[in-house]
């Protein structure tokens, strides 16, 4: 695709801001931090019993869907010294299911196991017959799929005409059936009465691993090591995974930090961080899901993603080490790869809009030079930028497409594309996924036909309204407020993540000076008062927009903004994330 001038390609449109209503504070502990008092209240936080988050306050195993049955499977297939082979899938999310399952079978003193994952290219996703035909000499006796098989109705009766059992746990939801298999454990199952639809694959994982731990404790008549030691691989799935964060997952998170933070995490765990320039005795959600999750996901993404789970598998400091590098040089890959295929995304954007008028409800996107494994990453930028759903394709077998889909709020987009499929029986070969975010396979001659469905859908379901870019926040910081003490608050007061956001502040400031930083960041002092020490700020990727111009000293501006610590330079101090500014006229 030609190289174009950057002033040609569409602009982001600049986000109107909203303040989200206010909650009562009555019912919250008076001894919070006012600022969180009034953060908490805005969502939803009715009382004190919802901050706790302690793991005796976690949803009983026993409680989730199937999982007596599963137990009764695992346990039975443990006792026997099966051969158990994991199938996982090739993100963040599988890769720390998989290795949850391994580690813990090995610490209740089963070394008979395995794992598989699939490539993206040559196998699709989940359990596929193709898969399945690679493992025929592996003589396995149970498969236990993690991260998916809700909908691997093919690939689960080749397993079994192999006579292989299989064992399901998934998080995804399912279609009108479920395959005929050993058994299912899944949150969203039909009729499901979990008290959390919002487990991760990893979550869901962890809830199977404790239920056996204890069938085998009840056994054996002995204490066993406890899966909880290893709630650093689910804090990273969870928050990988974009699921919300409701109080269970919350929970899950949050125990997962602790332990990462007191140097308790598995050993490639510590390596992803200090590869990724994270400080454990600091680390928040967002480090999971911006530092950590991408050089694990990198692996899925252009490589295999057994490196990654090899990395989170060892013992050893240096082997952990060096995969934890190659995970990194392979993150660096995907960088490249993606801000090319970002350009040309925005390119064919433009093209559209020049072609049709107007951007369409749903947009769908493709290029024969994409990869198959960054073009999720790629609607999940467009998506921010045009603020509608984006579906991206890449080419994969043959005359097949493989796309990723992303949303916005008001839109599930696995029920959108199941939408398609009915209206149009034949059309998608294959689909799954989420409300947020869904993959789908296509014939390249359909691409046409369903770009005009998905669009069409998308017009049906979601309102002019709903497609304009609203930035939420949760209004004005006082000036007193904006201090490296607040900060420190909200840091605390997490894990915040999808559906419990990390709080956003507006406020107007004066420029107390300006300078660009590198070619695409804008550093700034700002004072909140007269009389008031500047604070600092930064806004990354600033310069990134063709028209974005440098504030003057003087100038008085307003900004959308995350508060944080900073520790650069040596001396803790506050930050403000820029996460928009507004110049004046």
């Amino acid at each position: 695709m030609a190289t174009m001038n950057p002033r040609d390609l569409p602009r982001a449109a600049p986000a109107r801001l909203r303040r989200r209503p206010a909650g009562p504070v009555e019912a919250l502990p008076d001894g919070l931090h006012p600022v969180l008092r009034r953060v908490y209240a805005a969502r939803g936080v009715s009382g004190p019993d919802e901050l706790s988050l302690g793991l005796s306050s976690l949803l009983p195993v026993s409680t989730l869907d199937g999982i007596g049955p599963a137990t009764d499977v695992l346990a039975a297939h443990v006792e026997r010294g099966s051969r158990i082979l994991v199938v996982g899938d090739f993100d963040a999310d599988g890769a720390t299911s998989s290795a949850l399952v391994l580690r813990q079978l090995a610490r209740l003193g089963h070394a008979n196991c395995a794992m598989r994952v699939p490539d993206r290219l040559r196998h699709g996703y989940g359990l596929t017959p193709a898969l399945v035909a690679e493992l025929a000499d592996e003589r396995a006796d149970l498969l236990v799929t993690v991260d998916n098989g809700v909908s691997a109705f093919a690939g689960i009766e080749a397993a079994q005409a192999l006579g292989i059992e299989v064992l399901v746990t998934d998080h995804h939801l399912p279609a009108d059936s479920l395959p005929d298999c050993a058994a299912h454990v899944n949150p969203n199952l039909p009729g499901a009465g979990f008290g959390s639809r919002a487990l991760a694959g990893v979550g869901v994982a962890f809830y199977l691993m404790a239920s056996l731990t204890r069938e085998l404790e009840r056994r054996r008549g002995r204490r066993l090591p406890a899966v909880a030691d290893l709630l650093d691989l689910v804090a990273l799935g969870t928050v990988a995974d974009l699921v919300p964060l409701d109080r269970n997952n919350r929970i899950l998170v949050q125990e997962g930090l602790r332990r990462a933070r007191g140097h308790a995490a598995t050993t490639g765990f510590m390596a992803l961080a200090r590869v990724a320039g994270c400080r454990l005795d600091e680390l928040a959600a967002r480090h999971l899901g911006h530092q950590i999750a991408p050089r694990l996901n990198a692996a899925g993404r252009i490589d295999d993603m057994a490196v990654g789970i090899r990395c989170l598998l060892t013992d050893d400091p240096a082997e952990a080490l060096a995969l934890a590098g190659e995970l990194d040089r392979l993150n660096r890959e995907r960088r490249e790869l993606e801000v090319r295929m970002r350009g040309e995304a925005l390119a064919a954007v433009r093209n559209l809009r020049i072609a049709e008028g107007d951007l369409p409800p749903g947009v769908t996107l493709f290029d024969g030079g994409w990869h198959a494994g960054v073009v999720g990453l790629v609607a999940a930028r467009m998506k921010d930028r045009l603020h509608r759903p984006v579906v991206a394709f890449a080419p994969a077998n043959g005359d097949e497409l493989r796309g990723s889909a992303r949303s916005i709020t008001g839109l599930h987009v696995r029920d959108a594309l199941e939408a398609v499929a009915s209206r149009h029986p034949g059309l998608i070969e294959r689909f799954g996924g989420h409300a947020m975010a869904a993959g789908l396979t296509l014939k390249r001659a359909s691409l046409r036909r369903f770009a005009d469905a998905f669009a069409d859908e998308v017009g049906r379901l979601l309102s002019p309204a709903q497609m304009q870019n609203v930035l939420e926040t949760d209004g004005a910081l006082a000036a007193h407020e904006i201090t490296l003490d607040t900060a420190r608050a909200i840091e605390l007061g997490g894990p915040w993540g999808q559906a419990f956001p990390e709080p956003v502040f507006d406020n107007e400031f004066d420029v107390v000076e300006s300078r660009a930083v590198g070619d695409r960041h804008l550093k700034l002092w700002l004072r909140a008062a007269a009389a008031t020490p500047p604070v600092e700020a930064i806004a990354f990727g600033y310069f990134d927009e063709p028209e974005a111009r440098r504030p003057d000293a003087g100038a008085r501006l307003t900004l959308a903004y995350r508060l944080q610590c900073s520790a650069f330079g040596g001396t803790p101090h506050a930050e403000l994330l820029v996460e928009q500014v507004v110049l004046p006229a």
